[in-house]
């Protein structure tokens, strides 16, 4: 359905709410800093395969982070992977597992936990194992950021409204500038991907296109680790 003005309803609807946001001081721009890092959210088998009970077809979500993380190895800015895994008696899941019980596939030693193998992940990038949405709930990621001066995180992977849209709402609070290429997440539900990119947008990172998330990682020196 459209409008009088001929643009889809939903579209306009999207509009009408952003320019209430901007007219109410919400929906500002946090802006790339100094010294980024790429951190790539469960990419992982078992999300990225539509086998999995957890998974959907991300391949072009890969590709584009795929062309992300070449950009940031020129330019030697870190780049961090998670991957959600669990001991095989799922002890560590708490009431996470109850509310999503297929989590329960992503054991420890389980190929669903391992990388997309697209991704052509080095030896030298970090893999930071978590047990709940953010990548930064309950692991080492927050000091090992600071430590390296990082100010700002560029965010890929699965799902937008899930351990993405967490991941960056925990980045803010921890003092981050939040980047999201929209291109780079993914989720298996696209109203909910659609929505939380608006709220991501809205209220916690600033959601550009992968294009200019690429400008910005050529155009940087190199980012000594």
């Amino acid at each position: 359905m459209a409008d009088d003005t001929g643009r889809p309803q939903e579209q306009a609807s999207a509009e009408s709410v952003l320019a209430s946001y901007r007219e109410r001081g919400l929906a500002g721009r946090v802006g790339f800093g100094h010294r980024p890092a790429v951190l790539v959210v469960d990419f992982i088998v078992g999300f990225t395969d539509p086998r999995s009970p957890l998974g959907s077809d991300l391949a072009a979500e890969l590709a584009k982070t795929v062309e992300l993380l070449e950009a940031a190895r020129e330019r030697v800015v870190p780049i961090f992977y998670t991957t959600t895994v669990y001991e095989p008696n799922m002890i560590d899941a708490g009431l996470f597992v109850r509310k999503v019980p297929s989590l329960a596939t992503l054991q420890r030693g389980s190929s669903w936990v391992r990388l997309d193998p697209r991704l052509l992940a080095t030896s030298t990038e970090m893999v930071i194992e978590k047990r709940y949405a953010s990548a930064f709930f309950g692991t080492h990621l927050a000091p090992t950021l600071t430590a390296a001066g990082i100010d700002t995180v560029i965010v890929t992977g699965c799902t937008t409204s899930g351990c993405v849209r967490a991941t960056v709402v925990d980045a803010l609070q921890h003092g981050l500038r939040a980047i999201v290429p929209r291109e780079c997440v993914g989720d298996r539900a696209p109203a909910q991907h659609v929505a939380s990119l608006f709220d991501i947008d809205g209220k916690y990172g600033d959601v550009v296109g992968q294009a200019e998330a690429l400008r910005y990682l050529r155009g940087l020196g190199a980012v000594s680790r």
